[in-house]
């Protein structure tokens, strides 16, 4: 069970890094940007909210596999396949969680709004230093509303992790696969532990998100 929960913590992690440095220009740009393509490429980010986990996952595997033109380049160097590797279920673990991360990144800097920026820029900020000196530390409790959502959320998973991993034990199995193989294997006391797990992770979750949300609103009922 050690040797699960390791896992699952550490394909949550990678995943949330990953995705905070990924989301984190995607979110700008959306958040910006008000044309018909951002709004294509937002719904694409979305995408993984509402198709079914299979779907995505059925997609992924193919994309993976030996055969998918994606791993071409990947092959030059003795990599045939990443799907049912520990590699391949973090790229479906980016993919699928992608919108955990972008969404709340993009709403944090759209609340950042457009005068603190326009002020750096008066005092002969450039770009980058903009948004590194003035979006970034604004937007700040973004990242940490993303970076949970998205560790909950690989965490939590099963239909992609299933389809692309397999749940090969120490490989690719994970908490949520793991309880699927108990309760087919009849152990129920170690499935019941794990489920137990989850759920106290969920609600911890949750209570956490509704804090931090109460005392931003409490900061700025002060600030106004």
């Amino acid at each position: 069970m050690a040797e699960v929960l390791w896992l699952t913590v550490r394909l949550a992690g990678l995943t949330t890094i990953v995705l905070l440095v990924l989301a984190t220009p995607l979110a700008w740009w959306l958040a910006r940007d008000r044309s018909v393509r951002a709004s294509v490429a937002g719904a694409l980010v979305g995408l993984p909210i509402v198709l079914p986990p299979t779907v995505l996952g059925f997609y992924l595997l193919i994309a993976m596999g030996p055969d998918s033109p994606l791993m071409a380049p990947l092959q030059l160097f003795g990599v045939r396949t990443l799907a049912f590797t520990f590699e391949g279920l973090v790229i479906g673990s980016v993919v699928y969680s992608l919108p955990f991360a972008v969404q709340p990144l993009r709403n944090a800097f759209m609340g950042v709004g457009a005068e603190p920026l326009e002020a750096a820029r008066t005092l002969g900020a450039g770009p980058v230093s903009v948004f590194l000196r003035v979006a970034l530390p604004l937007a700040a409790p973004g990242y940490v509303t993303a970076a949970i959502l998205t560790f909950a959320h690989t965490v939590g998973e099963f239909g992609v992790v299933l389809m692309i991993g397999g749940a090969i034990p120490g490989e690719t199995a994970v908490v949520s696969t793991e309880i699927y193989r108990l309760v087919e294997s009849l152990e129920w006391g170690r499935a019941h532990a794990l489920a137990g797990l989850l759920v106290a992770f969920g609600f911890a979750v949750i209570l956490v998100l509704l804090l931090i949300e109460r005392r931003l609103g409490a900061v700025r009922m002060g600030d106004s």
